[in-house]
């Protein structure tokens, strides 16, 4: 198969969807690769180390699109992109399409086959394509708070652990999934106050007997919710309903009972964010202020760390894309956990919770897969 790689053109997104050991991979296996000139080159992986490894360099994503059986990215594909795709072409990326219609649509007028990396499953009911970068968001998700408690940075001036002698801030995380653990453990780490939230009592007890004293684990409702939030430093919204949009667990009226300068960092705005005042921003404008509350919701958190996250998602992804390079569509038809991936096949929406959420009819994979 024809595999291209497109250079990212979301903003700051350095990213790239293959790293020259992937390409390697699949170049031993027979199949062909082309990389956008200078694709990776911001996270010091240059053109020749990907025609080292196999594969072909092109000028533009147009010549890419035009050739490649499937592509592979990181972020969802522009409007722009999304005008490139055919029928019959795989698209293998993250999609995130129940709280952008737009997207969507164009995706269904191009026919392609497009399979989103954050509803692919695993046997034991996990999201390993999602997990490697829910990993860099929750711990980069402390990173960016405690930033932006700084008071230069609009925050209200506390050190996330404290010093001797003045109390550490005191962190709500709301979830305890991939992007909440990781969160969780960092702000521990650097010695802030942290409590957990989650509608899970396994899930809350296995991470009291991981993290003991040191996390205080709560069941999560909304009493629950108000009651940590209006006393919270730095607030994470680490929420995930797979493929559908996240609910608003911070509600406007919340917000205004909160701490003057606390800071809320929305993990779940690729999905909608789970923060009722939440809209997407970028690397370049990470912040705006609502009721004296910094709300941080940058859409790609992970591309910021571009290097660590392209050789993670890389990692992740290659073996489903070296099954789908050898099987195609096949291979889709074949493993019910990649399939649980197509969220667009020949014009239809194919994943229940986007159908839903988008309010279009959903079709089932096994029935589209047969037309």
């Amino acid at each position: 198969m024809l595999i291209g790689v497109p250079k990212e053109i979301k903003n700051n997104e350095y990213r790239i969807g293959l790293t020259p050991a992937g390409v390697k991979e699949l170049t031993g296996q027979g199949h062909q690769v082309v990389v956008q000139h200078d694709g990776g080159a911001a996270i010091g992986f240059e053109d020749a180390d990907y025609t080292a490894a196999g594969a072909s360099i092109a000028d533009t994503a147009a010549e890419i699109f035009a050739s490649a059986e499937m592509i592979i990215k990181v972020k969802e594909p522009q409007p722009d992109e999304c005008r490139m795709l055919r029928p019959g072409q795989l698209l293998f990326t993250y999609l995130h399409l129940a709280p952008d219609p737009e997207q969507a649509r164009l995706l269904q007028e191009s026919g392609a086959t497009c399979i989103a990396y954050e509803t692919v499953t695993d046997a034991r009911g996990g999201l390993p394509l999602l997990a490697p970068m829910s990993e860099v968001a929750g711990r980069m998700s402390i990173q960016a708070g405690a930033h932006h408690l700084e008071r230069a940075q609009g925050g209200n001036g506390t050190l996330l652990g404290g010093v001797p002698g003045v109390e550490p801030a005191k962190v709500l995380v709301i979830g305890g999934g991939v992007v909440g653990v990781n969160a969780a453990r960092m702000a521990m780490g650097l010695g802030a106050e942290v409590v957990l939230l989650d509608r899970s009592i396994e899930r809350l007890q296995q991470l009291d007997m991981l993290f003991g004293g040191r996390l205080r684990t709560v069941y999560s409702t909304t009493d629950a919710i108000e009651r940590h939030a209006v006393d919270a430093d730095l607030v994470i919204g680490a929420v995930l309903i797979p493929g559908a949009a996240a609910p608003k667990l911070i509600t406007r009226d919340l917000l205004s009972r909160m701490k003057r300068g606390a800071v809320m960092v929305d993990v779940a705005i690729d999905q909608g964010g789970c923060f009722e005042t939440s809209r997407a921003t970028t690397h370049e404008d990470p912040t705006y202020v609502v009721d004296g509350v910094v709300h941080y919701c940058v859409a790609n958190m992970p591309g910021s760390v571009a290097r660590t996250s392209t050789r993670a998602l890389t990692h992740a992804t290659l073996p489903y894309v070296l099954r789908l390079a050898s099987s195609g569509v096949l291979a889709l038809a074949q493993d019910e956990h990649l399939r649980a991936g197509l969220n667009v096949h020949n014009g239809q929406i194919t994943n229940r919770p986007v159908a839903e959420a988008l309010g279009c009819p959903f079709v089932d994979p096994v029935e589209a897969l047969r037309e």
